[in-house]
């Protein structure tokens, strides 16, 4: 997919990964409609992309797990900007500590963000994306969908889903002009990983919001279902989290002390 000239709708604008993808298709000539909860947030990329692309960027303000501010994204794009091409459902949140210990109320804003919304971001926005001839979805999951991280069960849980959400996306549009990536940042120096102590030493090697959106990016240009980051120690997690589970398991019997007591305060809601 060639960038320039495209209209491009980025939620969790404000702010780490999406501010840094916003960021980075607008100096490859796209068209941004940015969204997020906090207006202020949102026209701080919008200034940064002015400044740094010359052009201007649209601000659709307002939490992406209600009907009306998908719809109000989709209509500005459309309308204001004249099409949609490309959808990246990056907003997120996130509630660390044992499961008893948190909140049903918690538990359902992570499914209703990070799960719900963006299927129904997609199911919404796939009219102008067909439209579009060349359309993509991106999809933001984490590298806990692919390795179960102790005291992240329902984060896990919803970035596993919104994984096969993608999978199973990508295979139903084949051959019909959408195409859907899914990308597995691992842990990086956002203002949602602020709240949360865990370090290199129990696996926590944290990268800058730019490295993801340049590699999200890059793939998008490239055609490429997904992204996985954290390099070769991820990738040999992974394999061991599929040979050989019980290895991990042991892995993180000898972490659980000291990364229940990282993550504890870890809340990003």
């Amino acid at each position: 997919m060639h960038i320039g000239g495209r209209v491009a709708i980025v939620t969790g604008a404000g702010s780490g990964i999406g501010r840094a993808v916003a960021l980075s298709l607008a100096m490859r000539g796209a068209s941004l409609v940015l969204v997020g909860r906090t207006r202020e947030k949102l026209a701080e990329t919008a200034r940064l992309i002015a400044v740094r692309s010359g052009s201007a960027a649209e601000v659709v303000a307002g939490d992406v797990a209600e009907e009306g501010v998908r719809g109000q994204a989709i209509e500005v794009a459309r309308r204001r900007l004249g099409r949609l091409d490309i959808l990246v459902n990056n907003a997120g949140i996130v509630r660390a500590g044992r499961l008893e210990n948190i909140e049903v109320s918690e538990i359902r804003a992570m499914i209703e963000v990070d799960l719900i919304a963006p299927i129904l971001f997609a199911r919404e926005a796939l009219p102008a994306l067909r439209e579009s001839g060349e359309g993509a979805i991106v999809n933001v999951s984490s590298a806990i969908a692919l390795v179960g991280v102790p005291f992240y069960a329902t984060y896990a849980a919803t970035k596993a889903g919104l994984a096969r959400f993608g999978e199973a996306m990508r295979r139903e549009l084949l051959d019909e002009g959408v195409r859907v990536l899914t990308v597995y940042p691992s842990a990086t120096d956002t203002p949602m990983m602020a709240t949360s102590k865990a370090g290199p030493e129990l696996g926590f090697v944290r990268e800058t919001p730019e490295a993801v959106a340049d590699a999200l990016v890059a793939a998008l240009e490239k055609g490429e279902a997904e992204v996985i980051r954290g390099g070769e120690p991820r990738l040999a997690m992974i394999a061991a989290n599929r040979d050989r589970p019980r290895d991990v398991d042991e892995r993180f019997r000898s972490l659980k002390p000291q990364l229940e007591a990282a993550v504890a305060d870890h809340r990003a809601l």
